[in-house]
């Protein structure tokens, strides 16, 4: 089962983007929970460790499943992940103002972070499979309520961040799939005309951020803490920071959700603009190895796998590392295998399994 010849066709450079980011995220993770694990007892380092550990044995079995297998039952994967959802908003788990976790088995999943792979897959079978649908404005309905009808219920959960990333997905995965110009732009066109509207349908503490985001002063000590407070962290690390378990906003407590969303900047404080630039720089390798990867695949199907992954990825580092700079409004975003959390983890692991996958069956029809 584990035969050499099987990780020999592995994506090496992919291979060391990937063991390089868990490891730094390891790392920073420890010293953003430090003083959480002495106040509490809870070690978020070994619970990650374990997370990363079961999430490899998937990037495994995913990989060495042929992703047109995956694509065969992509329509039953989406019909149950809809449906999961659904459950969300009826009995899920509510934390921090929003209701996105179901528990099984005593372990809390957020549904909404698998979505965006789900959606891809489903996508992915139907532009491969019907390649001319995107010519006509008929042929783009039914591709668009695949997108759509997720999006929706996870917005209501709310989940704000995860309903916004799986449009622009959408999108690329559109383009490269052939959509033509008009189409496209009149949907760019429709998203930015609508986005007023959207105001209100926004939960109080979604405007309170947009408001902070506008002018960070607002609510200094209220809706705009987390970012005065990142952003403060971030600028004292200078050039090459204040060293690892040495920031002042983390160890006493200033900033919160450092551990999770906000972990960018602890290692903006402790390893400065030179750390910073080290953990963008492998994430920009990620992105273009994905790009390369869609470029040698033959397959519509594989080439619009990699194309919505690649996406997703990219827009969650963008929101992510934008947001802990007071450069987009806080929404809730995790950095990709940097941050704490189980069900993103997972997530983004099950999506570099396809990454491989689809770079070891790129010439597959």
């Amino acid at each position: 089962m584990f035969g050499l010849s099987f990780f020999r066709d592995f994506d090496k450079p992919l291979v060391i983007i990937l063991l390089a980011l868990l490891v730094f995220g390891l790392i920073a993770l420890f010293s953003a929970s430090y003083q959480r694990h002495i106040d509490t007892g809870k070690d978020f380092v070994l619970t990650q460790g374990i997370g990363i550990l079961l999430g490899m044995v998937v990037v495994y079995l995913i990989a060495r499943t042929n992703y047109h297998s995956f694509l065969s039952v992509a329509y039953i994967i989406y019909g149950i992940h809809i449906f999961t959802l659904i459950l969300v908003l009826v009995m899920g788990k509510s934390a921090l103002g929003a209701q996105r976790w179901i528990s099984i088995g005593g372990i809390g999943i957020q549904p909404s972070e698998f979505s965006k792979i789900f959606t891809i897959l489903a996508l992915a079978r139907m532009i491969g499979d019907n390649p001319h649908c995107l010519q006509s404005k008929r042929g783009l309905i039914k591709p668009f309520l695949i997108a759509f009808i997720p999006m929706i219920l996870i917005f209501k959960q709310p989940d704000l961040g995860t309903a916004i990333v799986i449009l622009p997905i959408f999108l690329a995965m559109a383009w490269v799939g052939g959509v033509r110009l008009k189409y496209f732009l009149v949907a760019i066109g429709s998203g930015l005309t609508a986005m007023p509207f959207f105001w209100h349908f926004l939960k109080d503490y979604q405007r309170d951020r947009l408001m902070v985001f506008i002018n960070p002063n607002v609510d200094p000590l209220g809706a705009g803490y987390t970012i005065n407070q990142s952003k403060i962290a971030i600028g004292s690390g200078m050039l090459i920071g204040k060293g690892w378990l040495s920031g002042t906003q983390n160890q006493l407590n200033f900033l919160p959700e450092r551990h999770t969303d906000f972990i960018f900047s602890v290692v903006g404080e402790e390893w400065g603009f030179v750390g910073a630039a080290i953990v963008i720089g492998f994430f920009l390798l990620l992105m273009i190895r994905g790009i390369k990867i869609a470029e040698m695949t033959n397959n519509l199907s594989g080439k619009l796998i990699i194309v919505g992954i690649t996406t997703m990825l990219a827009l969650h580092v963008i929101i992510n590392i934008g947001m802990t700079l007071g450069l987009m409004p806080v929404v809730g975003m995790p950095l990709p295998f940097i941050s704490y959390g189980r069900s993103a983890l997972t997530a983004n692991l099950i999506a570099i399994g396809f990454l491989f996958n689809v770079r070891m069956n790129r010439t597959i029809f």
